[in-house]
């Protein structure tokens, strides 16, 4: 966009007229007097050519002038490496004059070739005019000072608006006074930096933007910056600027659609030329004690972040007026929320005040009885499954549905969701814009804006639980405490439950074989037909690969040979995507272009993953086509003409071996189990060690190595707590490098391990089972303490933003998964004495979470490396998303 030219910006300083130095009274500027700046057009100023002044190493009296010293007052001038040194005749008054404006410090670059080059605020963007007359929908401006002014329906007083200039506010607030409200409490719902430029009598707001994209305000700002710090800097920056100009000039952009008259010149003399957003909002309520206001960042697309949701609830904590103890006689305060255009931000800052003035009156005075009608429409899955978990979940609902009626004479949240699902709907092909897919823009935005709706309800849910208790939770720790909504969250996108089958026999999908997803590193696929075949020692749990009918065949012959004499057995696959047993081979369907990238189907029961895996069964067998498929040693044309679904390859093999369970438990892969999985797997080993002390347990994946080892270790753990736990040998000295962390202790594992009852204990306890778990698979050098630590060290040679964070993500996902290990061993011991009838979600629910488990496991991170960062993956909300999967191709409809 734009490149530091040091040379160049050096010689428009040599170039131009003495710089404008600035006056310092002990420590504060001392203000020459404000000058009215003046917006003028380019073509409209002289152009003559600039000379330098004066010497900087002296002061003349022009400069003095300059910083309005009458002579007759300059007693002397002593010059030191500093900066010169004015002293007064009654030398009571002494001016270090700081004339240091450095222009190499700066960046300049320009919109085109056409357009003067300038300096770039912040070192990239340049400086546009905020709000375009276009905004003004509602055509408010000239009579109540900003655009798209207005108040919400019914009888609660809610005000929503666009970006006033100064003078608009102050209309504003006359027309609030009007209105004779006891108390008015003004929002900021911008998260992105906004100036006041002084235009004749006005200040007028401008925002920094990219050259790129100049209708595009600044969001998602890293580092913990803040606007208000921002907004300070640029004023800074633009006083400078003016400095360095000979009519302390600097350009900004007024017109962006035609850039007629373009750039635009403003007059900078001082400081007071600027207004910060605070100044323009803070300063009328000095004479007016009964006014508050406050910054709320919301973002512009999404739902707002936790921190978000509390700095709101901060608001009401502060104000006796929001307090459910406030005097029921007095009228509710005036709640005014205000973004950019007054649109988007400004009507999810609405929809919660409209919910919290709902809490403070009662149920009895809502907009229904003022004729507002809702338009209900089929709820989506995760709404469903949300409404049904809250505590009165509908009447929740009842209320945020009503709430967006009141608030949407400019924007409807919940018809946004329909908006985007019909144009998602409607893409029969995608195809791609600019390098992304049309598909997965739309999809993204239907994610967005229903995240948004969910967050409303969640956000409804936690005022009923914690209004009465005058918030003595944060939003934030509820949320912790309430986890299981971040689960559900996370499975918020289920198109692939509606992928045709006919995806794999109209070639936009092939099939991949076992063989080539699960490279037989054990070499024990010559003798039990399956690749990675292992025993944990001494115990009846075994791990593999992806079995086909012969593979089953064979183990469960070898279990229940005369050496083994296992009579009963439970089988378990971990697998969360479709499996088909074609032609003897098993198969699964992949994308064409990333066939190493699994597709997880996000189901709610078993039942869904065998009707979709029956689906393709008959439809490879209807077609009678030859596909694609993937095996190991190439890619080949075949025509299947056996099929079999997992369910219909165990129930053969139930006929012939009756003591044979089969269970389908999906396990994501690299993550930490899921509560439920733990849950599953428990429940199915207590049931089948209740038939059979001696019964053996089988589990599989697609290759054998990460769910299955995870599972082994769970299985290792709960026979251990039935038949009791072997003797712990003494704790090897490991002389390797970063031994302390090849033996698990990482910080945020120790903080959860002295949180624990025996923490300790349970933590050697688990790594004992990891060990052996892990001795059965040396060839596959694969250790799940030792992977968090490569995972987290290949993060500095990554080569890709992208791979960066795919790392830091898995080295995270199994440092969560130890953590889970440790927590499920803690609960069998905790839980043992009542045979484990509490289940263990149950149990980090009740037990756990108030012990601030999820509270760690929200801020989870490598503290010993790095210092703490503002990483969205540190947090549940993030983590437990499912990112890989929104890069694949939406196949199905978003439901």
């Amino acid at each position: 966009m734009s490149e530091t030219k040091k040379q160049r910006a050096k010689d428009m300083s040599t170039n131009s007229t003495a710089v404008k130095p600035s006056a310092w009274i002990m420590g504060t500027t001392a203000s020459a007097g404000s000058q009215p700046a003046l917006v003028a057009p380019t073509h409209q100023t002289s152009h003559q050519g600039n000379s330098m002044a004066e010497d900087r190493s002296s002061l003349s009296s022009s400069s003095l002038q300059g910083l309005n010293i009458p002579n007759s007052k300059a007693k002397s001038i002593i010059t030191n490496k500093v900066a010169p040194v004015v002293i007064t005749y009654n030398c009571r008054e002494e001016f270090q004059i700081h004339d240091s404006v450095l222009s190499d410090n700066y960046t300049v670059g320009k919109i085109s070739d056409t357009m003067p080059e300038h300096y770039l605020v912040l070192g990239e963007f340049f400086m546009v005019q905020d709000v375009s007359s276009r905004a003004d929908v509602l055509n408010t401006t000239g009579s109540y000072g900003a655009p798209n002014f207005r108040k919400a329906k019914g009888s609660y007083p809610l005000y929503g608006m666009g970006q006033p200039s100064l003078n608009g506010f102050k209309q504003v607030i006359q027309k609030l006074e009007s209105e004779a409200y006891e108390e008015v409490i003004f929002f900021c719902v911008r998260e992105e930096p906004i100036v006041f430029l002084r235009l004749d009598k006005d200040f007028v707001p401008y925002t920094p933007r990219r050259k790129e994209n100049l209708h595009e305000n600044l969001h998602h700002l890293k580092g913990g910056l803040r606007a208000e710090q921002l907004e300070l800097s640029i004023r800074k920056e633009l006083c400078d600027f003016a400095k360095l100009n000979e009519n302390s000039f600097f350009y900004v952009y007024n017109n962006i659609e035609h850039f007629k008259d373009e750039p635009q010149h403003v007059r900078i003399m001082s400081e007071e030329d600027i207004h910060v957003t605070e100044e323009v909002y803070k300063r009328p309520l000095f004479s007016l004690p009964s006014h508050r206001y406050y910054r709320l960042p919301l973002p512009i697309e999404g739902a707002p972040m936790e921190e978000d949701f509390d700095a709101f609830v901060n608001v009401l904590r502060e104000s006796p007026g929001l307090s459910v103890l406030r005097d029921g006689s007095r009228p509710l305060p005036a709640l005014f929320f205000s973004c950019q255009e007054g649109v988007g931000r400004t009507n999810l800052g609405l929809i919660l005040g409209a919910l919290v003035l709902h809490h403070l009156q009662g149920a009895a005075c809502t907009s229904r009885e003022e004729g507002t009608q809702v338009n209900h429409q089929p709820e989506f899955q995760v709404i469903q499954n949300l409404i049904s978990r809250l505590p009165k979940g509908q009447q929740v609902l009842d209320e945020v549905d009503m709430a967006i009626e009141m608030c949407s004479e400019m924007h409807n949240i919940k018809d946004a969701i329909y908006e985007n699902k019909r144009k998602l709907d409607g893409i029969a092909e995608d195809y791609q814009i600019q390098g992304s897919s049309t598909k997965g823009y739309f999809l993204q935005r239907t994610i967005q804006s229903l995240e948004r709706y969910f967050y409303l309800i969640v956000f409804n849910a936690y005022l009923h639980d914690q209004y009465p208790q005058l918030f003595a939770q944060s939003f934030s720790q509820w949320m912790c405490m309430n986890a299981w909504i971040y689960r559900l969250l996370g499975s918020i996108d289920r198109s692939e439950l509606s992928a045709p089958a006919s995806l794999v026999t109209d070639g936009s999908r092939i099939l991949v074989s076992s063989e080539y997803l699960a490279t037989d590193l054990l070499g024990t696929a010559k003798e039990m037909r399956v690749s990675n075949f292992r025993r944990v020692l001494k115990t009846a749990v075994y791990g593999m690969a992806q079995p086909n009918s012969e593979a089953v065949s064979v183990v469960l012959s070898y279990l229940m040979d005369e050496r083994r004499k296992h009579s009963n057995m439970l089988w378990v696959n971990l697998q969360e995507e479709l499996i088909l047993e074609g032609n003897g081979q098993m198969f699964t369907p992949r994308e064409p272009f990333c066939v190493e990238q699994p597709i997880p189907v996000c189901v709610q029961n078993m039942q869904q993953l065998e009707v979709l895996e029956l689906a393709l069964k008959e439809e490879i067998l209807r077609c009678e086509k030859w596909l694609e498929v993937t095996t190991e040693q190439e890619k080949q044309m075949r025509m299947l003409k056996s099929c079999h679904t997992l369910q219909e390859l165990f129930a053969q093999q139930k006929n012939l071996h009756p003591g044979l369970t089969y269970h389908r438990i999906p396990f994501s892969d690299c993550c930490g189990p899921k509560e439920k999985v733990f849950d599953q797997l428990l429940e199915a080993m207590k049931s089948t060690l209740a038939e059979d002390p001696g019964s053996a347990f089988i589990f599989n994946c697609s290759d054998g190595k990460d769910r299955t080892t995870a599972a082994m270790v769970i299985a290792t753990l709960t026979l251990w707590h039935f038949n009791g736990f072997p003797e712990c040998g003494d704790e090897e000295i490991v002389s390797v490098p970063d031994a302390k962390y090849t033996k698990g202790e990482f910080e945020v594992v120790m903080q959860v391990v002295r949180v624990l009852p025996n923490g300790y204990r349970i933590k050697r306890e688990v790594d004992m089972a990891l060990d052996i778990v892990s001795e059965t698979m040396t060839p596959m050098h694969y250790h799940l303490r030792e992977i968090i630590i490569c995972s987290y060290k290949q993060i500095k040679t990554a080569k890709t933003e992208a791979e960066s964070q795919q790392l830091r993500l898995r080295s995270l996902q199994y440092l969560e998964r130890y953590i889970y290990l440790i927590l499920f061993n803690s609960y069998l011991h905790l839980e043992k004495k009542d045979s484990w009838r509490r289940p263990f979600s149950l149990w980090m629910h009740q037990v756990a979470a108030r012990a601030g488990i999820y509270a760690t496991l929200n801020q989870l991170g490598f503290p010993e490396f790095e210092a703490h960062k503002d990483s969205p993956l540190a947090s549940l909300r993030h983590r437990w998303q499912q990112p890989s999967v929104h890069s694949l191709p939406i196949r199905g409809d978003f439901i």
